[in-house]
């Protein structure tokens, strides 16, 4: 694939068109990028016990911002994997040693390399037993009727870090095409066992000013706010209208210590967003009727602190503002959702430009896939009398692709049977 023209990006533009290319060239030209601003990227450890024993436990050890709320690394890569061999005993044991040395080579932190390794519904096919009862992880499949096309790979491989370089060195070495993680030399890595689905690879971007930068693309247009964190505007991940690792992760059963994890890749309809709709109207449509009343939002979500914003009347009022006022929001749909008053979902989604267009790469991770499927209908709204452009953002956003995951513990993250002992 042909690198990005320099001259043409910014320097962040820049990393994050390289990432998105990926390969040798593009990690040697992003480390040159770097230059006398190479960043000291903190090492790992050789003390495996002193990682959380979760793959999703990423909360505590990211950075936050002023409102307390977690930040997600700025640079994602989903790496689609393959099986090219039998799961022997060998085999796992060469995948847990690649993952280790990942581990030693970077810091479990925004600043080093977190990352997470999870199985499809047709990775596990092949074992003689199924899941247990405690897993639910059925095969993806249309929801509400829309969209036909799957995951049905094996395995997905989510890198991320502040630094670009780090998710191009990371997903370099893993299949034998450098020789060292952050100037430790590599001993193991995954090729043999698993080989890459190029044509699913997929990446993105997390933080404020980056979707701005893209405003090059057809479907970008100038007018998204030069601060906005999303392609879409606003800022998510409110700490209260998350769901805490602790709620999604599996609670019993040979799989205790995991989680499930939903990918759906959306396109995104920016031009109709901003150039038809006003702010007023932007936020109704993200948030609620009355957030846009009272001013809640602000230009991209800054006077909203550790919540959405979303109180147990605000979600009542849905089918009554569909019917009085004609418009509803999307948080305000997807929190009819809750159970018992809480979010269900952990939202580690991110921007995406893959293909030259904008979109979003949704990763929703949940106790059980049903959770994960009861929201998305609770979205969609088809319950309310209301048009399609004034039904929350279900009008802007157009999935091409879902998948289902289930993240073992770390324990079981190389290569685990259907059903462990």
């Amino acid at each position: 694939m042909t690198l990005p023209d320099r001259s043409a990006l910014s320097r962040r533009d820049y990393l994050r068109a390289l990432v998105a290319v990926g390969g040798a060239s593009a990690l040697s030209a992003c480390l040159s990028e770097s230059g006398d601003e190479e960043v000291d990227v903190p090492s790992g450890t050789d003390d495996p016990d002193s990682l959380p024993a979760r793959q999703h436990a990423w909360n505590e050890f990211l950075s936050t911002d002023d409102d307390g709320n977690v930040q997600l690394p700025e640079h994602h890569v989903l790496v689609a994997l393959s099986l090219s061999t039998e799961p022997t005993d060998e085999a796992r044991e060469q995948v847990e040693d690649a993952l280790r040395a990942l581990e030693r080579a970077y810091e479990w932190s925004n600043e080093g390399l977190v990352f997470t390794l999870g199985y499809t519904p047709a990775y596990f096919d092949r074992f003689d037993g199924s899941l247990p009862d405690s897993v639910d992880l059925p095969d993806p499949e249309p929801i509400v009727g829309d969209v036909d096309r799957f995951d049905e790979f094996d395995a997905v491989l989510h890198l991320a870090s502040d630094h670009p370089e780090v998710t191009l060195e990371a997903e370099q070495g893993l299949f034998g095409e450098r020789d060292e993680y952050n100037g430790l030399e590599i001993e193991t890595d995954l090729t043999g066992v698993f080989e890459r689905v190029d044509e699913r690879r997929r990446t993105g971007f997390v933080g404020a000013g980056l979707p701005a930068n893209h405003t090059d693309l057809d479907g970008v247009p100038e007018s998204i706010p030069d601060e906005a964190p999303s392609l879409m505007g606003f800022r998510s991940g409110f700490a209260e209208s998350q769901a805490p690792e602790d709620r999604v992760t599996v609670a019993e059963g040979p799989f205790e210590g995991a989680t499930t994890q939903h990918v759906s890749s959306m396109a995104l309809n920016l031009r109709q967003w901003f150039e038809q709709d006003s702010q007023h109207q932007r936020v109704q449509k993200m948030f609620s009727p009355e957030h846009a009343d009272e001013d809640a939002v602000g230009a991209t979500g800054e006077k909203l602190t550790t919540t959405n914003g979303l109180t147990d009347e605000r979600i009542a009022a849905t089918e009554a503002d569909a019917s009085d006022r004609g418009v509803v929001g999307h948080a305000q749909k997807a929190a009819r959702g809750r159970e018992d008053g809480k979010p269900p979902l952990l939202r580690r989604d991110f921007s995406t430009v893959d293909d030259d267009r904008p979109g979003v790469h949704f990763l929703a991770l949940q106790e059980g896939i049903e959770d994960f499927v009861r929201v998305r209908r609770a979205m969609e709204g088809t319950d309310l009398d209301v048009t399609n452009l004034n039904n929350g953002i279900t009008g802007y956003i157009f999935v091409d692709r879902r998948g289902n995951y289930l993240l073992p513990p770390r324990s079981l993250r190389a290569l685990p049977p259907a059903n462990p002992d």
